[in-house]
């Protein structure tokens, strides 16, 4: 009989412990329970839990007078509980981690007379137990720019660790800082706190290993030197203030012809950049142009001027972290293209076509009366003395002759070579006298 009630007992004991995990019913939605914690912590720390009860509405609904009429029940295996503190309506316990982790925690709260009944208002959290160091690393600076994780350069950085140590677990340790600032840059410290200047612009990450060593008593081993290590980072966005803008281009240009200004920033991008063009050097109002981004260090601007007179580039710009203007003035001249630069090369091509055809015209003209006079000239064979070559021979000697025929002897012979001798056109008439 004994063995058989053995197992029902062990029943019954386990369903009152899981009785507290039930749902609440009575109570439920009147209170809510807060749970605040100083984790992470490392192996062998401890670390502390705090429950807090208040009313679901807000605080208006009253909390009981009784300090004793609440109780507030843990779990926190495997954790090592080191310590509890009770108060009117919260509760605190401190517990040690042996292995690293995330451990969940869980509390209820029921009447202190009942512990079995349904709880008031529950709870739970997760612990975050680790093996190395905890901190962080912060990096400050007098300047404070409107975007997270920017500095600016040449402006010193005050880079510092912050130990988490609330149990005081590091109280006898001793450290060493290894700083990489990832411009080639290293350093050893023993103080937490080190002071960096960037002098170029871009992004960079702030890496910190931290290593703490102390003497301890081990129960096998004896004294010991025990030892703890972290490792953290930063990252950082160096910027540079906009100290100025750079114009090239020229300050002089005729009307009609295409004007290319280029704009180097002076300062990180990116940049929000408005340029309008004035009679006068005046600033430029809200409105007044319409910005455009830019996200490298130079910016080209065109433009072509249809009338002359002097005018004025007003440029402004701006960068996350600053911004600043700049005016450039030009004079624009009438342009220099005009009918008079076409007068002499018209007047050359007008002058050769008229040459052409005079030339043309008198070589015409010359054959036409050559032909006439060799219809006069007596071709007989007993008149062959200085024998006259024909017109156009005579143009060619004239016109052609220094560059083709050396003497006049030679054109005779390859006129006589090419043409026969013309027949004569009448007969002479013989006159006798009586």
């Amino acid at each position: 009989m004994a063995p058989t009630l053995c197992p029902c007992i062990s029943g019954i004991l386990w369903l009152a412990c899981l009785l507290p995990l039930a749902p609440a019913i009575v109570a439920a939605g009147l209170y809510e329970l807060y749970l605040t914690t100083d984790s992470p912590a490392t192996t062998g720390a401890e670390v502390t839990v705090t429950a807090t009860l208040v009313a679901s509405d807000n605080g208006t609904l009253d909390l009981p007078t009784d300090t004793h009429f609440y109780r507030f029940h843990w779990i926190h295996s495997p954790l090592l509980l080191t310590g509890k503190t009770e108060e009117a309506f919260s509760s605190s316990i401190r517990a040690v981690g042996s292995v690293p982790g995330d451990f969940p925690v869980s509390v209820w709260v029921t009447a202190a007379n009942c512990w079995k009944c349904q709880p008031v208002a529950r709870s739970l959290l997760l612990l975050s137990i680790t093996e190395f160091i905890a901190g962080n690393l912060t990096v400050t600076q007098n300047t404070s720019l409107p975007w997270p994780s920017s500095y600016l350069t040449k402006t010193i950085l005050k880079v510092s660790f912050l130990l988490h140590d609330p149990s005081n677990f590091f109280k006898a340790a001793s450290f060493l800082y290894s700083w990489d600032f990832g411009d080639g840059t290293q350093m050893v410290t023993e103080d937490p706190v080190v002071y960096y200047n960037y002098s170029i612009i871009g992004t960079f990450t702030v890496k910190l290993q931290v290593v703490a060593e102390w003497e301890q008593n081990t129960l096998h081993a004896g004294k010991g030197v025990a030892q703890k290590t972290g490792d953290f980072s930063a990252l950082l966005k160096l910027q540079e203030t906009l100290r100025g803008i750079q114009v090239l281009g020229p300050s002089k240009i005729q009307t009609l012809q295409k004007m290319t200004l280029t704009l180097n920033f002076l300062g990180s991008p990116p940049l929000t950049v408005c340029w309008r063009l004035k009679p006068k050097c005046l600033p430029l109002e809200e409105g007044e142009c319409h910005p455009v981004s830019v996200t490298s260090g130079a910016y080209n601007l065109t433009h072509v001027f249809r009338a002359p007179g002097i005018y004025c580039f007003s440029i402004w710009a701006e960068n996350v972290i600053s911004k600043t203007h700049r005016y450039h003035r030009i004079q624009v001249w009438p342009s220099s293209i005009q009918p008079a630069v076409f007068a002499f090369p018209c007047a050359t091509l007008i002058t050769m076509m008229l040459a052409f055809i005079m030339c043309m015209a008198l070589r015409n003209s010359t054959h036409q009366k050559d032909m006439v006079e060799v219809a006069d000239f007596d071709f007989s064979p007993m008149s062959d003395k200085n024998p006259e070559p024909p017109t156009g021979g005579k143009c060619c000697q004239k016109c052609c002759g220094p560059f083709w025929l050396e003497t006049p002897s030679e054109y005779l012979e390859v006129v006589r070579e090419d043409h026969g001798l013309l027949p004569p056109l009448y007969k002479s008439v013989k006159t006798y006298t009586v």
